[in-house]
């Protein structure tokens, strides 16, 4: 119904809605200052528990946290190189003296090789996603090993040296692409805190996953491309810094 009438109104004008961006602002604004109130409660979260740091493998003996004690995280970045929000993740690691790892689709990455140099060239490690993205436990075993080689080619080519880790997408591994994996020179790598990112659920709620979820020895999955970034990159810059205040160093992850 309008509150727009011809005549005169018939009883008290009701209240002018307010602009949406503004609605929408005071709605985000909330949420982080929900937030906020949340982590100083929760801050002690994640002390130095051992059963936190233990060396923890997945299925096929997949690493899925780091090795040893002490506050470490690394990060790890899935589907990219991204042309605009690899590099915005780059800016944000940059301002934060921080260094992660980035597995890349070789179908990405074959036309982008100046952003894979500056990946490289920031002290940051590139790992191999595969060419195409492809469930590889779901291939024939010359296919799967074919995703992975064209991938590691591509780095090669762009900064000099082949990849030493390898990510296979959604975690789905076979005893023939692991194997294939290792002849190529490549150990596999998983994680073990899913931002749930690549849903795209706000900035706010990746950030709350990420700064709850963060553990000593963690390995922390998000993503650079396959999609809008955007939440990816605000939650980036949102929880880094707290994440250094909390005592964290992050960390690349062992090449083995």
């Amino acid at each position: 119904m309008s509150y727009e009438t011809s005549g005169t109104p018939s009883g008290p004008c009701p209240p002018r809605r307010p602009p949406r961006r503004l609605v929408a602002g005071v709605a985000a604004g909330l949420g982080l200052i929900a937030l906020n109130r949340h982590l100083v409660a929760s801050a002690s979260a994640g002390a130095d528990d051992p059963a936190a740091t233990r060396e923890g493998t997945g299925a096929h003996g997949v690493r899925e946290t780091l090795p040893g004690t002490g506050r470490r995280l690394a990060l790890t970045f899935d589907d990219g190189p991204h042309p605009a929000y690899t590099r915005e993740i780059l800016a944000v690691l940059r301002a934060h003296g921080v260094r992660a790892t980035f597995f890349v689709a070789g179908e990405n990455a074959e036309w982008q090789p100046a952003l894979l140099r500056a990946i490289a060239d920031e002290g940051h490690l590139i790992g191999n996603h595969t060419w195409s993205h492809p469930r590889l436990d779901r291939l024939p075993p010359a296919d799967a090993r074919d995703e992975l080689a064209r991938t590691s080619d591509a780095v090669a080519r762009a900064v000099g040296t082949p990849p030493v880790l390898a990510r296979a997408p959604y975690g789905a591994w076979s005893a023939d692409t692991l194997r294939a994996a290792r002849e190529l020179g490549m150990a596999p790598l998983g994680w073990s805190l899913d931002t749930d990112d690549w849903a795209r659920p706000g900035t706010t709620a990746i950030s709350r996953t990420l700064l709850d979820g963060a553990r000593p020895g963690a390995i922390v999955l998000a993503h650079d491309g396959g999609g809008d970034r955007t939440q990816t990159v605000a939650a980036l810059g949102y929880c880094l810094p707290r994440l250094l205040d909390r005592g964290y160093a992050l960390v690349l992850p062992p090449a083995g």
